[in-house]
C-alpha cells in the first residue's frame, strides 16, 4: 500500500501546525488477535461498527472472534478497538476520534452451530456463510452477502448490495435502499420477498416442473419473468423496485 500524505494547516492556541507523512491503514497485513467469549444462549446479536464482518458456524462451544485493526489518527485518538460479549450481545468496534484519521478493522466470528444470529451493522460489509439457523442481517452502509444458508433469511442494506448465493432457505426476505439485490437460490423456496428503493433486482430460482406465484413490478424499469407461473402455487415470489430493473428467472 502506498504512503498517504495529508497536510493539515491551522491555528491551535496561536500555534500554526503542519502535519505530514502519515501512512494509510492496511488491515490485511495487521496483527491477528483472537479471543473466545463464553456463550450458552440460542440467539447471538452481533453489533458491529466501522469493520468488515465475516460470520461462520463452527464446532465450538464459545463464540470465537479473530480481529485485525490498523490505522492512524492526528490530533486525536485511535484506532481504539473494542470487543465484548454481554447478555448475548457481541459488540465489535474500532473507534477513531481525531481531526484527521484513517482506521479500519476486520472481524471474523465463529458461532456455535445451532445458534440463530442477528447482525446490526453500522458501517462495513457483512458476509455470512453456511448457517442452517435463522439469520437476520442489517447494514446501514455496506454490502450484505449470504452463502449456502439453510435457515430463514431476513436481510437489509440501506446503502449497499444484498446478495444471496446457493441458499436452500424456505423463506428469503431482502430489502435495499440504494444498491442491487441478487438472489440465487439452490432449492425451491416457499416465500421470496425482494424490495428495492433504488436498484435492480435479480431472483434466480430452481427450474424444472416447479411453478411459482410471481408478483413482479418496477415503477421505473423493465420487468422480466422467466419462470413457470401459477397464481395458485404455494411458492410465492414478490419482487418490487421503485427505480430499477426486475428479473425473475430460472436457474436451468
Amino acid at each position: 500500500m502506498g504512503v498517504r500524505r495529508i497536510w493539515v494547516v491551522g491555528v491551535v492556541g496561536g500555534v500554526v501546525l503542519g502535519l505530514g507523512g502519515c501512512g494509510g491503514a492496511g488491515v490485511e497485513g495487521a496483527p491477528v488477535e483472537r479471543k473466545a467469549f463464553a456463550f450458552r444462549g440460542e440467539t447471538l446479536v452481533v453489533d458491529s461498527d466501522d469493520s468488515e464482518l465475516v460470520l461462520v458456524p463452527a464446532d465450538v462451544k464459545d463464540v470465537e472472534v479473530t480481529r485485525q485493526v490498523d490505522g492512524w489518527a492526528v490530533l486525536g485518538d485511535g484506532p481504539a478497538p473494542v470487543w465484548k460479549l454481554e447478555g448475548g450481545r457481541l459488540t465489535l468496534r474500532v473507534e477513531c476520534d481525531a481531526v484527521v484519521s484513517d482506521c479500519e478493522a476486520r472481524h471474523e466470528v465463529r458461532v456455535p452451530r445451532g445458534v440463530a444470529v442477528t447482525v446490526e451493522g453500522d458501517n462495513g460489509d457483512v458476509t455470512a456463510e453456511g448457517f442452517d439457523t435463522a439469520l437476520k442481517v442489517t447494514s446501514d452502509n455496506g454490502t450484505v452477502t449470504v452463502r449456502d444458508a439453510g435457515g430463514p433469511l431476513e436481510l437489509r442494506s440501506d446503502n449497499g448490495d444484498v446478495r444471496v448465493e446457493g441458499a436452500t432457505s424456505k423463506s428469503v426476505v431482502a430489502r435495499a435502499g440504494n444498491g442491487e439485490i441478487r438472489l440465487a437460490l439452490g432449492a425451491v423456496p416457499d416465500r421470496v420477498e425482494a424490495v428495492n428503493d433504488n436498484g435492480d433486482i435479480a431472483v434466480e430460482l430452481p427450474g424444472g416442473d416447479t411453478r411459482y406465484a410471481v408478483e413482479a413490478g418496477s415503477a421505473n424499469g423493465e420487468v422480466e419473468v422467466g419462470v413457470p407461473a401459477d397464481d395458485r402455487s404455494g411458492h410465492v415470489v414478490e419482487a418490487r423496485s421503485d427505480n430499477g430493473q426486475v428479473t425473475v428467472r430460472s436457474a436451468n
